[in-house]
C-alpha cells in the first residue's frame, strides 16, 4: 500500500460517475439517511467487480464475450431508464418535498444495480489494481484484494460525504422550484450521458 495508490484512489472516487450522481440525487430528494443508504448500495456493488478482477474473470469479459455485451446493454438500459424517470419526475429527485419517501430497501437496491450493471467498473479494477501490485509477487491476488477493499472503504467514505452534503443542502434546494427543476434535468442529462458512454463500450 503506497501513498500513490491512496492518492489515485481518492481522485478516482471523488470524480463524478453513476454512483456519485445517484447518491447526490437521493440525498437531495430524500435527505441524509436516504443518501447514506444509496452510498452503501453503490459501494456493495463493487464486491462482485472486485472478485471478478482478482480471479481474472474480467479479462474474459473484456475480450468481447457475449456475457460482457449483455451486462453492458443491461447497464445502458438501466441508466437510460433512470434518465427518463428523472425527467418524468419519478426518479431519484422528486420535486414534492411532502411525497412519501421511497423505502430504504428500494434505494439500496437501485444503488446496487447502478454499479453492478456497469462492467466498466470491473475493467477499471483490472486496469487499476495491477499498477500497484507486482504481477510476479507470490501474494499478488491477496494484495490486489486488499487494495480493492481499501478502494471500497474510500468509496463508502467519499459517497457518504456526498450524501451528507446533499442532505444538508436539501431544504435550500427544494425551496427553489426552478433550481430543483434544473437539478432534476441535470441529473437526467448525467444519467443519459453515462448511459451513452457505456453504450460505446458495447459497440
Amino acid at each position: 500500500m503506497t501513498i500513490a495508490f491512496l492518492l489515485t484512489t481518492l481522485v478516482v472516487v471523488i470524480t463524478p460517475g453513476t454512483g456519485v450522481v445517484y447518491t447526490l440525487a437521493t440525498g437531495l430528494s430524500a435527505g441524509r439517511r436516504a443518501g447514506l443508504v444509496a452510498a452503501a448500495g453503490c459501494t456493495l456493488a463493487l464486491v462482485p467487480h472486485l472478485v471478478a478482477a482478482v480471479t481474472g474473470l474480467a479479462a474474459l469479459l473484456r475480450a468481447g464475450t457475449p456475457a460482457f455485451r449483455v451486462v453492458t446493454w443491461l447497464g445502458v438500459a438501466y441508466l437510460l431508464w433512470m434518465a427518463w424517470a428523472a425527467l418524468r419526475d419519478r426518479g431519484p429527485l422528486p420535486v414534492d418535498e411532502h411525497r412519501t419517501p421511497r423505502p430504504a430497501g428500494r434505494l439500496f437496491r437501485d444503488g446496487v444495480l447502478m454499479n453492478l450493471l456497469n462492467p466498466k467498473v470491473t475493467v477499471f479494477f483490472v486496469a487499476f489494481l495491477p499498477q500497484f501490485v507486482p504481477p510476479d509477487a507470490p501474494d499478488a491476488p491477496a494484495r490486489m484484494l486488499l487494495c480493492g477493499v481499501v478502494f471500497m472503504v474510500a468509496t463508502l467514505v467519499v459517497f457518504a460525504g456526498y450524501a451528507l452534503l446533499a442532505g444538508a443542502l436539501r431544504r435550500r434546494v427544494l425551496a427553489r422550484p426552478r433550481l430543483t427543476a434544473l437539478l432534476r434535468h441535470g441529473f437526467a442529462g448525467s444519467f443519459l450521458a453515462l448511459g451513452l458512454g457505456l453504450a460505446l463500450t458495447a459497440r
